[in-house]
C-alpha cells in the first residue's frame, strides 16, 4: 500500500509549530495525488489548508494504541515529531523517565526522587531479559553484565547528555548496580570502595552551574574489573579535561568545585584551624559567581561524608590534611594583593597576610613567593634578563599557578584512589562506565565547548558505526537481503579538528611561536578553511570568532584565550619554588617523574590516560589540545574494543522543574545526542519488527477459518501478509521475525480497528434487535391483558338479573351460617387439645427445674469444697511467692546498701582530687599576683625618679632665669648710667622686653604645679590600688590556710579510716568460722533429714504389717455375732454398707487418696527446690562474673571501708541465724521422738481392737484419726522443712553477700569454686531424696493395692516403649538411621515420624539406666547426624521436607514425654508412664527448635527457589482466558516470551508444582499447622513477585491483562480449597495483587472512580496505586488512558493515608514461623523397625 494512501479522512498528520515544535491535527478530506492543499482541522477546532504541492506531504501520527510504547522502534512511524510525543506521553503523563530508542537507553531528568532505585528493584532486573522489563538504567546495567558474563568480553556503558540531564546519577546508579549483583563473599568490601570513589570525585570534580546543580566538570571513564566467577575485585578511573578555569573564575550564579565550600563551611572545626580560612564569602574564587549557597545542600555534611568515603578507601586522616593544605592554600593564594606600580610593574607586600599563610601552608620562601609573583624571567643565549609584569600579567601568574596546583591535585587523588581500588588477582573481564560531557553551546564558546564537542564528533561516529553493524548483524541474522543504507558521517568534521593542517595541529602550531597570538592563529585558520571546507565558516558581524558545523549544529567559537589554554604554561621559577618546598606533597607534584603504569592488568592493552609531563624547561612541551587528542585516541580504542550500551540522558527543561517538558530543549537534544540518526537509520530499511507469534496472536482477528486451520504459524502469517498488503516490497520474511516498512503496521492497526469496529457493530445490532424484540412482546402482552379484562366486564354486566342476584344473596347467607358453625365445633376442640398439651408441658417443666435445682444445690455442695481446696491450694502458692520476693528484696536491700556505700566512696574521693585541684590553682594565682605586685612596685620606683628628676630641671631653669634677670638688671643700670642720651621709646622697649620675660616665667611655674599635681593624683592612685593587692593577698593567705586545715583534717579523717579497716579486716577473720558452723548445721540438717525418711519408712513398714494382721485376723461371721439387731440396722440403713470391712477399705482409699496427695506435693516441693537450685547456681555465676570485674579496683580504700563494715553488720544476723537454726534442729528432734513413741504405742493398740466387738467403730475412727493427724505432721515436718529450706537459701545469699565482700581480694577465687562445687554436691544430694520419696510414693501405693480386697492382678508387659542399644552403636545409629536413610522408604511404612520415634526410644533407654553421659552423648550426635544431613541436601525439597517433620516430631516426643503437666494433659495413662525419670532435657529441647526453625528457613527456600521460575511466566505472560491477548508490538527490545512460545511456564505449572509441595509435606507426616504456614509463604511469594513484575512492566499494565491476573488467582483460591487450607490466611496474602487485578479493570474517569479507588484499594500503598494509574497501557482503540487529572485526584485522597512510600513488595521476607505442639499419637511400645533401617542391633525392651 502506497504511503499516500494512507492520508485518508480521520487520519492525523504532524505539522510544524513555532511553540511546541509539532502540533497534531486531523485530516478532514482524503487526498489524492495531485492537491495541493491537504485539509486539516487542529486540535483547538481550527481549520487549516497546508500547501503540500511544493513541499512533501506532512508526517503522519501513530495510532494512539502504539503511543507510550517502551521502545521507539516499536513505532509504525518513526520520525520526529513521533519520537518527540512519545517521550512527552511516557515522561508527563505516565511518569516514566526511561524509554528505549533502539540500543539507546533515552533517561528524561525528573528533578524530582522517585522511588525505582532500591534494592527490590535492583533484584527485580537481576536475571531479566532487557525485553522482559521496563526500561531502566538497572535493565542496561544487567544487559552489560550478562554478555560479560555469557561471552567473556569486556563491555563498555557509555552515558551521555547536556549538564544537568544526569549524567553523574546515572552512571553512579550503573555502577551501584554492578557492585550490588556481583556482590562477593570476602571480607575486602571492594564493592563499597568503587562505590566511595564517586563522593570524592565529585567533591574535588563538581560544582554548580547556571543548569545544573552537581555539574561534572571533567570527564570520566571507571573500568571496573571483574574475576571468573564474575565478582568485582578492584577498579581503576581514568579522567579527561578538567575545567581548571573554574578555579579562578565563576560566571555569575555558579560556584567553585564543591570541595573549597565544604572546606569553608567546617572552618571553624578544630582539625581545620591551623588552615586559617573562613566563609566563602572571605575568598575570591569562592565569592567570583556570587552564589555561595546550593539550596537544600549541606556543605558541612558533605564534608563529613567526603572525610568518611576518604577513611573507607584507606586514605587515613595524615593524607586528608594534606590535601586539605593544598586547598586551603589555593584559596588564600587567590586572595593574595597584588598592586600596580606604575603602569609596567607590580608589587605583593611582604606583609599580606594571605600570602604569608600561604607559604606557611606549603612550607614555601615568602620573599621569593612575592618577587616572582610580580617578575618573570627570560633566559637568551648569552644573558638572563629579570623582567617585571605589569598587575594584570602578575594576576594572570598567581591563577595559572593555582589552576596547575589543583589540577595537580586532582591527579594526585584520582591516582590514590586507583591504588586503593588496586587489586592482587588476575583481571577476567571488565565494564567500564563512561561519564562524559555530551554536545555543548553557550553564548560564548570557548577552548572547552571546543574540546568537548571534538570528544562528542568522535563518540557519535564510534555510535554511528556501531548502529550500523547491529542494523547489518540483524539483517544477516535473518537471512533478508542487504541494503546500503546511508547514514550520516562526520569523518569530514574529525579531519577538519584532528587531521594534519587542521585547527588542532595550526593551533599546536601558533602555541610554539614565542610572539604567537590568538589572532595569528585564527588568520591561518580563515586563509585555509574559508571558501575550501563547507564544515568551516566565517561570521558576517566577527573577526574574532569561527564556525564549525558539528553533527549537532553550528557553533561559534570566540578565539580569544585559545592559545593561553591550550599552552597551559606557569613560569619555571615559580614551579622551582614549589618544587623546593619541604611541603612533601607539594613538592612532589612538580617533580620531573613519570607518570606510573596502571597495575590493572585488562585483556585489552589502553595506556593511562594521563601522559607523561615532559619538564617544562625543554622547548617543545604537550600542550592541552595534543593531550586530549592522545587521551581520547585510547579511550575510543578501548571503546571499540568493548561491547558499548548508550544511554543518552536528556533535560526536560531549564528550569529545574520536576516533570515539565520543553519541547524545544528535548529536541534540539534529541538531535544532537543520536537518537533521531538512530530513529533515520530504521527508518530507512524496515523499521517494524514483529516475531512471528506475536503478529499471529495480535492479528488473528484478521485471519480466516481456513488460515487458522492450517497448524504451521509462521506459514499462516505468510499466506495473510501476502492477503492483507499487495506490494510484497513493504514487507520482508525473516527466519523469525517479520520485517515491515515505515506505516505498514498503522495500516494493520487500522485493518484491526475496523474489523473490531465492524464486530461490535455486529454485536450492537444484534442485541438492540434483541432488546427491542423483547421490548415489543411485553407490549403485546399488556395490551392482551388490558383486553381481556375489559371483554370479561362487558360479559359480566350482559349476564347479571333481579332473581339471580337474589339466588346469589341466599347462598351466601346460607354458607355464611354453615361456615361459622363448623369454625366454632372446630375451635372447641383445638382450644380441649391445647389445654391438656399445657397441662403436660408445665408439668415435665416442673419436674425438670426440680431435678435442675436438686442438681444446682448438689453442685454448690460440691463447689464449696473444691473452692475451699483450691483457695487452700492458692494461698500456700502465695505463701512461697512471698517468701520467695522477701527473700529477693532482702538481697535487693544489700545490694542498694553496697552501692550507696560505693558511691559515698566516690563522692569523697572527687572531693579530694577537686580540692587539690583548687588548691594547686590558688597557689598560681597567690604566684601570678606576687609578681604583679613586683611588677607595680618597680613602676613605682621609676615614676619616683621621674619626678625626681623633673623637679631638679625645673629648679635648674629657675636658677637660670633669675640669673638673667639680674644680668639684665645689672645692664640696665649700667647703660642708664652710661647712655643717658637716649630716648623714651628705648626705655619702652625695655619694659617691653621684661614683662615679655616675667610672663614666661610665671607660665613655666604654672606647668610645674600642674605637673606636681599630676604626679601627686597618679601616686595616690598606685597607693590604693597597691593597698588592694594588699588585701587580696591577705584573702588569698587565709584561703591558703583554711585548705591547708582542711586538709589536715582529711589526713587525719583517712587515717581514722585506715584505723577503722584495720580493725573490720581483724573482725574479717571470724567470718570462716561462721562459714564452718554454717557447713556443720547444714550437715546436721542432712542427718536430721535422713532420720526422718528412714523413720518414715519404718512406720510405714509396721502400719503396712499391722493392717495385713488386722485383715487376716478378722472374722466376719464373730463380728456379725456380736452385733446386736439394732447395730445390724444401724449399718445397713442406708443400704449402702452392709458390714464394718467395707469401713476399713474406704479407710483404706482415704490414705491412698492422701498418699497421693502427698506425692503430688513432693514432686511440686520437688520442683521448687531444683528451681531454687538452678537460681543459687546462676547467682554463683553473677557472683563470679563481678569477682573478675572488681579483681581490678581491689586497692580502694574506700570500696574496703564500705564493703568491711558491711559485713560487720551482717556477723550479728549469722549468730542468730545459726541460734535459731540450733533451736529448730532440737525442737525436730522433739518432735519426732514424741511422733515414734506415739505411734509405737499406736501399734500396741491395735490388735486389741478385735477384743471388742462395740468398740469397734471408735477405734476406726481413732485409726483414721491417728492417720490424719500423722498425715498433719508429716506436713508439718514439711513445711517445717520448708523453713529450714528457706533459711538455708537465706543463709547462703548471706553467705554469697560474704563472697561478694571478700570479691576485692585475689586469694578469695579458690572459695567461690569450692561453693559452687558444694553446691553441685547439694544438687545431687537432693535428687537423691527426691529418688527416694519416690520410691517411698510406690511402695506405699503398692501395699494399699494390696491390702485392698478387690485388686486386680497385674497385666504382664512384653515392651515398655525403650530401644536398648550400645554406646560403641551411636555413630551405626546414626549413619543408617539419619545420614544414609531415604524418605520414599520411610513413608511406606505407614508412619512418616518413625525415625523420631526410635531417637526417643533410645533417649528413654539412656534415662532408664540414669547414664547422663550416654544421654549427652546420644544427643549431641544425633542432633550433629541431623545438622549434616541437612547441609548435604539443602537443595533437596524431599529430604528437607522429611527431617524437618521428624525432628519437629522428636521435640514434641521429647516435651511429650518430659512429665511436666502442660504437656501431659492429651497424653494417655500408659503415655503417661513412659515419661522421663532422671533427666531434664529443655535444653536439648531449645536446641531442637533452633535446628527446626533453621530447616523450616532452608524449606522454604527451596521451595521458592523452585517456584519463582514459574511465577512471572504462568501469572503474568501466560494468557489463561483463552481469545484475550495483550499483546503489543516491543520493538528492538524483544520479550523473551515472544520468541518461543515452547516449553514456557502456564498456570497448571504453578498448581502441579504447589500440588507437589503438598503431597510431598503430608506424605512426610508435616503437620497441619506447619504446612499451612508453608504454603502461606508460598503464596506471598506469588502475589509479591506477580507484583512486582507489574510494576515494572508497562506492557502489562491493562484491562485485559487484570481479567488474566484475576482468572489465575482464582485458580489459587480453587486449589486452596481443594486442599482444605482455607484457614492458612494464605489468600490475604494475595489480596495486593488481587486489588491490583481489579484497578487494572475498574472505570477510571468519574469523581466516584476515584473514590471508589480508594476506598477499595487499602491493601495497596499510595505509591503502588499511582504507579499503576500511570502505567496503565491501552491494548486497543476501545480503551481510554487515565488522564492526568484523574490521576491527581486519587493521589490528592490518597495523601490522607500513612503508608511505607515504598513501591516493591519485599518478597524475602519470611512470616514468623511458629511450632504448635502436637502430641504423639502412636504408642512407643507399638513401635517395630523395619529391616530396611538396618537397625537389628537395636532390640525392644
Amino acid at each position: 500500500m502506497a504511503l499516500a494512501e494512507l492520508y485518508t479522512q480521520y487520519n492525523r498528520v504532524w505539522i510544524p509549530d513555532r511553540e511546541e515544535v509539532w502540533q497534531s491535527a486531523e485530516i478532514t478530506k482524503n487526498y489524492t495525488t495531485g492537491d495541493r492543499v491537504l485539509h486539516l482541522l487542529l486540535e483547538d477546532g481550527t481549520e487549516l489548508n497546508y500547501p503540500v504541492d511544493p513541499g512533501p506531504l506532512p508526517p503522519l501520527r501513530n495510532p494512539d494504541i502504539l503511543v507510550g510504547e517502551n521502545d521507539l522502534t516499536a513505532l509504525s512511524y518513526l520520525h520526529e515529531p513521533a519520537v518527540l510525543h512519545n517521550l512527552k506521553v511516557r515522561f508527563v503523563e505516565s511518569k516514566l523517565i526511561y524509554t528505549y530508542s533502539g540500543i539507546i537507553l533515552v533517561a528524561m531528568n525528573p528533578y524530582k526522587q522517585l522511588p525505582i532505585y532500591g534494592d527490590a528493584i535492583i533484584h527485580a532486573y537481576s536475571g531479566q531479559n532487557m525485553g522482559d522489563m521496563d526500561p531502566h538504567i538497572f535493565a542496561v546495567a544487567e544487559e552489560a553484565y550478562k554478555q560479560m558474563a555469557r561471552n567473556n568480553k569486556n563491555q563498555s556503558v557509555i552515558v551521555s547528555g547536556e549538564s544537568g540531564a544526569g549524567k553523574t546519577v546515572s552512571a553512579r546508579y550503573a555502577m551501584r548496580y554492578f557492585a550490588t549483583v556481583s556482590k562477593s563473599n570476602s571480607n575486602a568490601h571492594v564493592e563499597d570502595k568503587v562505590l566511595a570513589s564517586n563522593p570524592i570525585t565529585e567533591a574535588v570534580g563538581n560544582a554548580k552551574t547556571t543548569r545544573n546543580d552537581n555539574s561534572s566538570r571533567f570527564g570520566k571513564y571507571t573500568e571496573i574489573s571483574f574475576d571468573q566467577r564474575h565478582q568485582i575485585i578492584g577498579a581503576n578511573m581514568r579522567t579527561y579535561l578538567l575545567e581548571k578555569s573554574r578555579v579562578v573564575f565563576q560566571s555569575d550564579n555558579e560556584r567553585n568545585y564543591h570541595i573549597f565550600y565544604q572546606l569553608c563551611a567546617s572552618a571553624l572545626q578544630p582539625e581545620f584551624k591551623h588552615l586559617k580560612l573562613g566563609p566563602a564569602e572571605d575568598f575570591n574564587y569562592t565569592r567570583m559567581g556570587g552564589s555561595t549557597v546550593i539550596e537544600g545542600v549541606d556543605d558541612r555534611a558533605d564534608m563529613i561524608e567526603t572525610q568518611k568515603t576518604f577513611t573507607l578507601l584507606g586514605l587515613m586522616e595524615d593524607f586528608q590534611m594534606d590535601v586539605f593544605k593544598i586547598l586551603a592554600a589555593i584559596l588564600h593564594l587567590g586572595n593574595v594583593q597584588i598592586t600596580a606600580v606604575g603602569d609596567e610593574k607590580s608589587s605583593v607586600s611582604l606583609e599580606d597576610k594571605h600570602l604569608n599563610i600561604f607559604c606557611e601552608l606549603l612550607d614555601l620562601d615568602s620573599d621569593r613567593v612575592a618577587q616572582w609573583l610580580c617578575h618573570r624571567k627570560i633566559i637568551t643565549a648569552s644573558e638572563t634578563v629579570i623582567k617585571p609584569m605589569t598587575k594584570l600579567q602578575s594576576l594572570n601568574a598567581r591563577d595559572a599557578l593555582s589552576k596547575k596546583i589543583y589540577s595537580h591535585l586532582f591527579d594526585f587523588i584520582v591516582e590514590r584512589i586507583n591504588n586503593a581500588l588496586h587489586f592482587s588477582g588476575k583481571q577476567h573481564t571488565f565494564i567500564g562506565v563512561l561519564d562524559i560531557y555530551g554536545f555543548e553551546t553557550f553564548d560564548v564558546n570557548s577552548f572547552e565547548q571546543f574540546c568537548i564537542n571534538y570528544a562528542n564528533e568522535k563518540l557519535q561516529q564510534q555510535f554511528n558505526l556501531h548502529v550500523f553493524k547491529l542494523e547489518q548483524e540483524e539483517y544477516m541474522k535473518e537471512d533478508i537481503p542487504w541494503t546500503l543504507i546511508d547514514f550520516y558521517d562526520n569523518q569530514p568534521v574529525i579531519d577538519l579538528i584532528e587531521a594534519k593542517m587542521g585547527i588542532l595541529d595550526l593551533l599546536d602550531e601558533e602555541c610554539l611561536l614565542p610572539q604567537g597570538t590568538d589572532e595569528n592563529w585564527l588568520q591561518k585558520l580563515y586563509n585555509n578553511y574559508i571558501n575550501k571546507n563547507p564544515l568551516f565558516q566565517k561570521p558576517k558581524m566577527s573577526n574574532t570568532s569561527f564556525i564549525i558545523q558539528h553533527f549537532a549544529d553550528k557553533v561559534e567559537y570566540k578565539s580569544e584565550g585559545f592559545l593561553e589554554k591550550n599552552r597551559d604554561t606557569v613560569y619555571e621559577v615559580l614551579i622551582e619554588i614549589l618544587r623546593n618546598s619541604k611541603f612533601h606533597l607539594c613538592a612532589n607534584f612538580f617533580q620531573d617523574q613519570q607518570v606510573p603504569i596502571s597495575p590493572f592488568r585488562s585483556t585489552i592493552k589502553v595506556k593511562s590516560a594521563k601522559t607523561v609531563v615532559k619538564p617544562p624547561n625543554k622547548q617543545f612541551r604537550t600542550t592541552v589540545g595534543s593531550k586530549f587528542h592522545s587521551s581520547l585516541y585510547l579511550l575510543m580504542e578501548t571503546l571499540n574494543a568493548t561491547t558499548p550500551h548508550y544511554v543518552r540522558c536528556i533535560k526536560p527543561n531549564d528550569e529545574k522543574l520536576p516533570f515539565e517538558f520543553d519541547s524545544k530543549r528535548v529536541v534540539q537534544q534529541l538531535r544532537a545526542c543520536g537518537v533521531l540518526e538512530t530513529i533515520r537509520i530504521s527508518a530507512q530499511s524496515y523499521p517494524s519488527r514483529w516475531t512471528y507469534i506475536e503478529f499471529f496472536s495480535r492479528y488473528s482477528i484478521l485471519m480466516t477459518q481456513r488460515e487458522l486451520s492450517l497448524s504451521d504459524k509462521k506459514e499462516i502469517c505468510k499466506i495473510v501478509l501476502q492477503r492483507l498488503i499487495q506490494d510484497p516490497n513493504q514487507y520482508q520474511f525473516g527466519r523469525t521475525k517479520i520485517f515491515f516498512r515505515a506505516g505498514q503496521v498503522a495500516y494493520l492497526e487500522k485493518l484491526r480497528s475496523d474489523k473490531l469496529r465492524q464486530a461490535c457493530i455486529m454485536i450492537q445490532k444484534n442485541v438492540r434487535g434483541w432488546s427491542q424484540r423483547k421490548k415489543f412482546l411485553r407490549i403485546k402482552q399488556a395490551a392482551v391483558t388490558i383486553q381481556q379484562y375489559f371483554r370479561g366486564q362487558r360479559t359480566v354486566r350482559q349476564a347479571i338479573t333481579a332473581t339471580a342476584l337474589k339466588q346469589a344473596w341466599a347462598a351466601i347467607t346460607i354458607q355464611k351460617y354453615c361456615r361459622g358453625y363448623l369454625v366454632r365445633k372446630l375451635c372447641q376442640l383445638i382450644r380441649v387439645a391445647a389445654i391438656t398439651i399445657q397441662a403436660y408441658v408445665r408439668g415435665f417443666l416442673a419436674r425438670k427445674k426440680f431435678r435442675k435445682m436438686l442438681k444446682e444445690h448438689k453442685a454448690v455442695i460440691l463447689q464449696k469444697y473444691a473452692r475451699a481446696w483450691l483457695a487452700r491450694r492458692r494461698f500456700q502458692n502465695i505463701r512461697r511467692f512471698v517468701l520467695n520476693i522477701q527473700l529477693s528484696y532482702r538481697v535487693q536491700r544489700l545490694q542498694k546498701k553496697l552501692e550507696d556505700q560505693n558511691k559515698e566512696n566516690h563522692g569523697l574521693l572527687e572531693r579530694l582530687t577537686s580540692l587539690a585541684s583548687t588548691h594547686a590553682n590558688d597557689l598560681d594565682t597567690i604566684q601570678k599576683l606576687e609578681v604583679e605586685l613586683e611588677k607595680l612596685a618597680a613602676q613605682k620606683r621609676t615614676s619616683e625618679e621621674k619626678g625626681k628628676k623633673y623637679k631638679e630641671e625645673t629648679e635648674q631653669k629657675l636658677s637660670k632665669l633669675e640669673k638673667l634677670n639680674t644680668e639684665l638688671q645689672e645692664q640696665k643700670t649700667f647703660f642708664e648710667q652710661k647712655v643717658q642720651e637716649k630716648t623714651e621709646e628705648m626705655k619702652d622697649k625695655m619694659d617691653d622686653l621684661t614683662k615679655q620675660l616675667f610672663t614666661d616665667v610665671q607660665k613655666e611655674e604654672r606647668q610645674r604645679i600642674m605637673l606636681e599635681k599630676k604626679f601627686q593624683n597618679e601616686k595616690q592612685d598606685y597607693e590604693k590600688e597597691i593597698k588592694s593587692l594588699k588585701e587580696e593577698i591577705k584573702m588569698l593567705k587565709e584561703e591558703k590556710s583554711n585548705l591547708q586545715h582542711k586538709i589536715q583534717e582529711e589526713h587525719h579523717s583517712q587515717d581514722g579510716l585506715k584505723l577503722e579497716v584495720g580493725e573490720l579486716k581483724k573482725q574479717a577473720t571470724m567470718i570462716p568460722e561462721l562459714q564452718k558452723e554454717i557447713e556443720l548445721l547444714q550437715t546436721q540438717k542432712m542427718d536430721v533429714e535422713k532420720q526422718v525418711q528412714s523413720q518414715k519408712r519404718e512406720m510405714r513398714e509396721k502400719v503396712s504389717e499391722v493392717a495385713k494382721q488386722f485383715i487376716e485376723s478378722y472374722d466376719v461371721e464373730e463380728v456379725r455375732s456380736r452385733l446386736t439387731p439394732e447395730d445390724l440396722e444401724h449399718l445397713n440403713e442406708d443400704g449402702e454398707l452392709w458390714f464394718a470391712y467395707e469401713g476399713l477399705k474406704k479407710a483404706t482409699r482415704v490414705l491412698e487418696s492422701q498418699f497421693q496427695s502427698q506425692k503430688e506435693n513432693y514432686e511440686k516441693e520437688i520442683e521448687a527446690l531444683n528451681f531454687k537450685v538452678e537460681h543459687l547456681s546462676q547467682e554463683i555465676i553473677h557472683l563470679q562474673k563481678l569477682f573478675r570485674e572488681e579483681n581490678d579496683i581491689n586497692d580502694s580504700i574506700r570500696l574496703e571501708v564500705s564493703r568491711l563494715t558491711s559485713e560487720n553488720m551482717m556477723i550479728p544476723d549469722f549468730r542468730q541465724q545459726i541460734s535459731e537454726l540450733q533451736k529448730q534442729k532440737l525442737d525436730l528432734e522433739h518432735r519426732l521422738q514424741g511422733q515414734v513413741s506415739k505411734m509405737k504405742e499406736k501399734m500396741e493398740e491395735m490388735p486389741n481392737q478385735e477384743q471388742n466387738n462395740q468398740t469397734e467403730k471408735g477405734q476406726r475412727k481413732r485409726l483414721e484419726d491417728q492417720f490424719e493427724i500423722h498425715t498433719k505432721e508429716e506436713e508439718k515436718q514439711i513445711i517445717t522443712v520448708q523453713e529450714i529450706q528457706e533459711i538455708n537459701n537465706h543463709l547462703k545469699k548471706q553467705h554469697e553477700i560474704e563472697n561478694e565482700i571478700k570479691s576485692m581480694m585475689k586469694q578469695e577465687a579458690s572459695h567461690l569454686t569450692a561453693e559452687n562445687m558444694d553446691l553441685e554436691e547439694q544438687l545431687d544430694m537432693k535428687d537423691r531424696v527426691i529418688k527416694k520419696l519416690q520410691d517411698q510414693i510406690t511402695t506405699l501405693t503398692k501395699t494399699i493395692e494390696k491390702a485392698n480386697d478387690t485388686r486386680v492382678p497385674a497385666v504382664p508387659k512384653e515392651y515398655i516403649g525403650m530401644m536398648e542399644y550400645r554406646k560403641e552403636d551411636e555413630a551405626r545409629i546414626i549413619q543408617n538411621l539419619i545420614l544414609d536413610l531415604k524418605p520414599r522408604g520411610v513413608v511406606v511404612n505407614m508412619i512418616p515420624d518413625l525415625p523420631a520415634h526410635i531417637l526417643f526410644m533410645c533417649v528413654r533407654y539412656a534415662d532408664y539406666l540414669n547414664d547422663g553421659g550416654m544421654l549427652k552423648s546420644f544427643m549431641s550426635i544425633t542432633i550433629n547426624g541431623i545438622k549434616q544431613v541437612i547441609k548435604e541436601h539443602a537443595e533437596d525439597f524431599e529430604m528437607l521436607s522429611f527431617w524437618l517433620s521428624n525432628t519437629y516430631n522428636f521435640l514434641n516426643c521429647l516435651k511429650q514425654y518430659s512429665g511436666e503437666e502442660e504437656f501431659m494433659k492429651q497424653n494417655t495413662p500408659r503415655q503417661n508412664m513412659n515419661c522421663l525419670k532422671h533427666f531434664d532435657l529443655s535444653e536439648y529441647r531449645q536446641i531442637l527448635s533452633d535446628l527446626a526453625i533453621r530447616i523450616y528457613h532452608q524449606f522454604i527456600l527451596v521451595m521458592e527457589n523452585n517456584i519463582q521460575p514459574m511465577i512471572v511466566p504462568g501469572m503474568l505472560e501466560y494468557e489463561s482466558l483463552q481469545g484475550i491477548s495483550g499483546l503489543k508490538p516491543t520493538g528492538f527490545r524483544k520479550r523473551s516470551s515472544s520468541i518461543d512460545d515452547t516449553d514456557t511456564y502456564t498456570m497448571t505449572s504453578i498448581l502441579q508444582q504447589l500440588s507437589y509441595f503438598y503431597s510431598t509435606m503430608c506424605q512426610n507426616g508435616l503437620d497441619t499447622e506447619l504446612l499451612k504456614q508453608a504454603v502461606k509463604q508460598l503464596f506471598y511469594l506469588i502475589g509479591a513477585v506477580t507484583l512486582n513484575s507489574l510494576f515494572l512492566r508497562k506492557d502489562m499494565c491493562s484491562c485485559r491483562k487484570g481479567m488474566q491476573i484475576r482468572c489465575n488467582i482464582s485458580y489459587l483460591e480453587e486449589w486452596l480449597k481443594e486442599k482444605n487450607l482455607q484457614s492458612s490466611s494464605a489468600k490475604e496474602t494475595l489480596e495486593p495483587l488481587s486489588q491490583a487485578a481489579w484497578l487494572l479493570q475498574v472505570k477510571k474517569i468519574t469523581d466516584d472512580d476515584a473514590k471508589e479507588i480508594y476506598e477499595r484499594c487499602t491493601s495497596l500503598s499510595a505509591v503502588q496505586i499511582v504507579k499503576i494509574l500511570n502505567s496503565y497501557t491501552p491494548i486497543d482503540d476501545f480503551e481510554k488512558r487515565v488522564s492526568p487529572s484523574f490521576v491527581r485526584k486519587v493521589q490528592a485522597m490518597l495523601n490522607n493515608r500513612e503508608d511505607i512510600p515504598q513501591l516493591m513488595l519485599d518478597t524475602k521476607y519470611l512470616f514468623q514461623v511458629t511450632f504448635p505442639y502436637t502430641p504423639s499419637p502412636h504408642a512407643l511400645e507399638i513401635v517395630q523397625i523395619p529391616s530396611s533401617f538396618k537397625l537389628g542391633f537395636l532390640t525392644r525392651v
